[in-house]
């Protein structure tokens, strides 16, 4: 890597670690590249929910049976 790294110790379910060597090997890429990778998406996509959260902030509420007649109407369930 070459960018300044941290090191430090994960504990991963047996066949996660398998499925996460294989798919090193299979990609040439480190435990860690594939990790980090991993990682980086999960907090990126954390960050665009928390988002979407604050721009419904000021949105009213509605009752959950108000929501369910809505999709019924809409055919959506």
């Amino acid at each position: 890597m070459a960018t300044l790294t941290k090191r430090s110790t994960v504990y991963l379910d047996p066949a996660l670690h398998k499925a996460l060597r294989i798919k090193a090997l299979e990609t040439s890429r480190s435990m860690s590249e594939l990790i980090n990778e991993a990682v980086r998406e999960a907090l990126a996509e954390d960050a665009e929910d928390l988002a979407a959260f604050d721009e419904r902030a000021n949105e009213p509420l509605i009752r959950y049976d108000e929501m369910i007649k809505r999709l019924k109407k809409d055919g959506r369930i």
